[in-house]
């Protein structure tokens, strides 16, 4: 588990360039989970793109993303469970670089699963933390997903309690 949790929901303008900025809680984390080196001086973000039935787009931080394929690396090699995460969770992601200005430019496989059509990329970017890492969705796929606040009457914290028990 990242050594901060991934907090908070945030939205965020996205420019006609396709650029985003990254909130500064979410960029901290990156950073302190990618220590600068001669080959990569700024932190990244690794995007997960991949998934049919997914309408967001996963981010992790550098070590996030190392424990991933770490969890996969240990799956049975050549099994179709291992594959598919192969295929969805590493081929389909792609990383990039944070801008010092703490913008991303978000690459065209990601703006097409984020909903964001060709030549009509203007528009507002939900970033919603998930403890180890974050997703990111179109502001109106976000709030058209949680926006009534599924209100199923359970509390959330009986669920925690429960998995606790269950482990």
């Amino acid at each position: 588990m990242a050594s901060e949790a991934f907090r908070g929901e945030f939205y965020q303008k996205v420019d006609a360039k396709a650029r985003v900025s990254i909130p500064a809680a979410f960029r901290r984390i990156l950073e302190s989970e990618d220590p600068s080196s001669p080959e990569f001086p700024r932190p990244r973000v690794y995007m997960v793109y991949g998934g049919a039935k997914r309408n967001f787009v996963e981010c992790y931080s550098k070590a996030g993303a190392d424990a991933l394929a770490q969890k996969i690396e240990a799956m049975e090699l050549g099994s179709p469970e291992r594959d598919r995460a192969e295929r969805d969770l590493i081929s389909r992601s792609v990383m990039v670089e944070i801008e010092p200005d703490g913008r991303i430019v978000l690459p065209a496989k990601v703006r097409a699963k984020m909903g964001f059509a060709e030549g009509d990329i203007a528009g507002e970017a939900a970033f919603a933390g998930y403890t180890n890492r974050f997703k990111l969705y179109r502001r109106e796929v976000y709030d058209a997903e949680f926006g009534d606040d599924d209100d199923d009457g359970i509390d959330p914290l009986a669920l925690v309690g429960r998995a606790a028990r269950a482990g």
